[in-house]
């Protein structure tokens, strides 16, 4: 299993709450967000965020909307993935 450290992402648009992540990358790649769930769900890879140098696991969520993505970091599901830069 590999462990990938997310630096970026992409969300259209940008600063709407109400609509997701698209894509999710570092300085290798980039990868759409249903690429990420597969791999998580199948156990392929690993994911995570290093934000103000705190770690959050990245984990999938079942909502009412369908499945989408989410840090655990201390406990808890969190938001750092939006807090990172948008991916070039």
């Amino acid at each position: 299993m590999v462990e990938v450290q997310v630096t970026c992402i992409n969300k259209t648009p940008r600063n709407d709450p109400y609509e997701g992540i698209t894509h999710l990358g570092n300085s290798t790649g980039k990868w759409t967000r249903q690429a990420v769930v597969d791999w998580i769900e199948r156990k392929e890879h690993t994911f995570f965020t290093l934000v103000n140098g705190n770690r959050g696991d990245i984990g999938v969520v079942n909502g009412p909307n369908g499945k989408y993505l989410r840090t655990y970091a201390d406990g808890k599901w969190n938001d750092n993935l939006l807090a990172l830069p948008e991916c070039p």
